[in-house]
């Protein structure tokens, strides 16, 4: 299984990794569409070579193969997404935020799956690449379609804990070069 090979390739010093790896998706109370598209999306985010190689096998065989483009889908346009705004937001200018963007999202319209599901989706790999505008307006958007913020936390637990594990494993496996 894909979470023991993680948990085990971890050192020592990153236990508590190694426990919260095993909470946030073997005990999650997610739906598994959503908790898979998550880890799938989260995972691709992290750019952990490993991370994604040992999730993305168990993720797909979760999810309908729609709903695994989909949570590809929400990697990519947030991987653009959230530098676009992020740095929109973080410059001093104001006038920045009354440019048009210009950017294709059709993707978020269109996800081909569940609203809720690629907005769950989306802030999780927001909360990964520190977009805080991305992740306010996606949160904005879970509520008032009636998710609780205990689901939208599970969300960005998981997030946090793959980017973990991933920064943990790349540093381990530079330092034994």
């Amino acid at each position: 299984m894909a979470l023991d090979e993680l948990k085990s390739a971890l050192p020592d010093y990153a236990k508590d990794l190694k426990l919260n790896l095993g909470s946030v998706i073997g005990n999650s109370e997610l739906p598994a569409q959503q908790l898979w598209g998550t880890v799938l999306a989260c995972a691709i985010a992290s750019r952990s070579p490993k991370v994604l190689r040992e999730l993305e096998p168990e993720a797909k065989a979760n999810l309908s193969p729609e709903a695994y483009t989909a949570a590809k889908s929400a990697a990519a346009v947030m991987a653009m997404n959230n530098v676009f705004y992020r740095t929109r937001h973080l410059l001093s200018d104001p006038e920045y935020g009354t440019l048009r963007a210009g950017l294709r999202m059709n993707v978020i319209g269109n996800p081909g799956v569940e609203k809720v599901d690629f907005e769950l989706w989306s802030l999780a790999v927001s909360a990964v690449n520190g977009c805080g505008q991305c992740l306010d307006s996606h949160e904005q958007v879970l509520r008032k379609a009636g998710v609780s913020r205990e689901t939208i936390q599970e969300a960005f637990k998981v997030a946090s804990v793959i980017q973990a594990v991933g920064v943990t494993l790349d540093a381990e496996a530079v330092l034994a070069e």
